[in-house]
């Protein structure tokens, strides 16, 4: 089940988003059963030391991905995999959603070298890449499951050379390490996403057929002063997948 308070996940994800993907993970993982039934708001709190606000903000997000339903009076239950489709509900609405994606999930990166941005991908990009990129594909996988829920190229460009120099391929999370070695700071984020055929090359590594729906999210990630330094292209399977984004309405 999931860590207790003393496993905190450091960083500068708030503390709401760090327990929602905790419990998202004992979720998908099978954990809560008639035997192990969901914990209250006041059992949560004790658990993960922290505020029921903390609480109640990781459960909304939890109920708005279609994992969990609240009802007044009778506590929360988990949904079944059938009434939501059976695919990984992502939350990918802030960075903080972003960083988290990583959690519960188990990827090795391969250096393809040195290149110029594929022109498919430079004519989808508003803003100038130029310069020379340094390429990487990896494979991710739910830790709970085999099969591929994402096939991704990353692009970083090559003022970021010396710290990639240094990356541990095995780690996963390519960013996050480059945070460390290089000092860079995300400013924004814009997302592009599409629903296309996989191509033989993406059917191959998500190990579906050719021409299966896939989502692609096409990602340029840009420093505080406006400058692009990674470019990501993810391809996830039709029905692996599920994208979820929260909307606040502001009063």
């Amino acid at each position: 089940m999931a860590s207790k308070a003393a496993e905190k996940k450091p960083g500068k994800i708030p503390r709401y988003l760090q327990l929602a993907g905790e419990l998202r993970e004992d979720i998908l993982a099978g954990a809560y059963t008639k035997d192990s039934p969901f914990p209250t708001e006041t059992q949560l709190c004790r658990d993960y030391d922290v505020s029921r606000y903390t609480v109640r903000e990781a459960l909304r997000r939890l109920e708005n991905e279609g994992l969990i339903q609240r009802k007044r009076g009778s506590g929360t239950t988990v949904q079944p995999a059938a009434a939501r489709g059976g695919a990984l509900h992502q939350p990918l609405s802030n960075v903080g959603e972003l960083l988290q994606y990583a959690a519960g999930s188990k990827v090795t990166y391969a250096h393809l070298g040195a290149c110029k941005l594929p022109a498919k991908i430079a004519e989808q990009i508003a803003d100038p890449v130029p310069g020379q990129w340094s390429c990487y594909h990896g494979v991710r996988r739910h830790e709970a499951d085999a099969l591929p829920i994402a096939a991704t190229h990353a692009y970083f460009h090559e003022r970021l050379s010396d710290a990639l120099s240094q990356l541990d391929l095995a780690k996963g999370t390519l960013f996050s390490q480059l945070e460390q070695l290089a000092g860079i700071r995300i400013g924004r984020i814009t997302q592009d996403i599409q629903a296309i055929p996989a191509t033989e090359a993406v059917a191959e590594a998500l190990e579906i057929e050719a021409n299966e729906p896939v989502l692609r999210i096409l990602r340029c990630y840009y420093a505080p002063e406006g400058d692009i330094f990674e470019i990501s292209v993810s391809h996830h399977p039709g029905d692996r997948f599920a994208y979820a984004m929260h909307i606040d309405v502001d009063g």
